[in-house]
């Protein structure tokens, strides 16, 4: 029975990184008609929405002690609002497979930052990821310089770094919060700081009328991408060894990319290529060491 639910486990986290990957996807198609600050909205909104009710449902107590909502608050800042815009203007001012690449370096900028921040040591491994990131992210951006200033390089670094500063900064404050509540109430934040952004940049949603296709990808980020997902991914974390889930969030960016060749026509360059070759093994340096529980929300 107790094997049984373990390959149950691991088939709902290949299944999650399909979900997760295929996100990339579907903001894609939402941006060809919905404004990046609309699309977050909305999506943020039924993300947040979906994960109260089905863990409500399911008995998780959500409850944030006092002294570490602002800490929360902070995190949904950078983690959930800060990471998904960025990632909007970096799909619609370059390709996907290149923003998915840069963005999943988050685990390296984690590395370094936890060095600086929380002295942490950087051992053999940390420092050989660290080079193998800075080698592919040279080799992948160097020849976009060559055209013209490349915006979406610098929005996808926004979201690896935004994603970095939260988890580094939980770190810090020592935060409690159980990891589903801290996802919840973190996407609940998130959705609140899309919201008065939008209403500053784009005055109201722009969400009607849509293209069936446009819809259904907005529909999807939501229930998919940022509702059962996060709550299945937090169910399933707690039962599986640190290493297993951790291969379930390196499946995200690869299925991502391929995903982007096939389904957006994109055509990585060989620069691309060998960059997102580089900065796979740098995060599969991180991720995969042994005894390592990682808290980060792998999107």
């Amino acid at each position: 029975m107790k094997a049984e639910r373990g390959a149950t486990a691991k088939l709902l986290v290949v299944l999650l990184a399909f979900a997760w990957g295929l996100n990339w996807i579907a903001a894609a198609w939402a941006l060809r008609e919905v404004p990046p600050w609309s699309m977050r909205f909305a999506g943020a909104g039924i993300g947040a929405a979906l994960l109260f009710a089905v863990a409500t449902l399911s008995g998780y107590d959500l409850h944030v002690p006092r002294r570490e909502r602002l800490h929360v608050a902070i995190a949904g800042l950078f983690n959930v609002a800060s990471f998904q815009i960025f990632a909007g203007f970096a799909q619609l001012s370059g390709e996907t497979s290149r923003a998915i690449i840069i963005t999943y370096s988050m685990p390296i900028w984690t590395t370094l930052l936890s060095v600086l921040v929380l002295r942490e040591k950087l051992n053999a491994v940390r420092a050989l990821a660290f080079a193998l990131c800075v080698a592919g992210l040279g080799i992948l951006v160097w020849p976009l310089f060559a055209g013209s200033f490349p915006r979406s390089v610098f929005y996808a670094l926004g979201c690896a770094w935004s994603w970095c500063i939260a988890t580094v900064y939980l770190k810090w404050v020592k935060a409690t919060v159980p990891p589903l509540a801290n996802a919840a109430w973190q996407l609940l934040f998130g959705f609140c700081f899309i919201g008065a952004g939008m209403f500053v940049f784009e005055g109201y949603p722009h969400l009607w009328p849509l293209h069936t296709e446009a819809l259904l990808s907005v529909l999807y980020i939501g229930v998919f991408g940022v509702g059962l997902a996060h709550f299945l991914w937090w169910s399933i974390v707690a039962r599986l060894p640190a290493i297993t889930a951790s291969i379930g969030a390196l499946l995200v960016p690869v299925i991502g990319v391929t995903a982007s060749t096939i389904l957006l026509h994109e055509r990585p360059t060989v620069p691309d290529i060998i960059g997102f070759v580089l900065i796979f093994a740098a995060a599969a340096c991180v991720l995969l060491q042994r005894n390592v529980q990682h808290t980060e929300m792998p999107e």
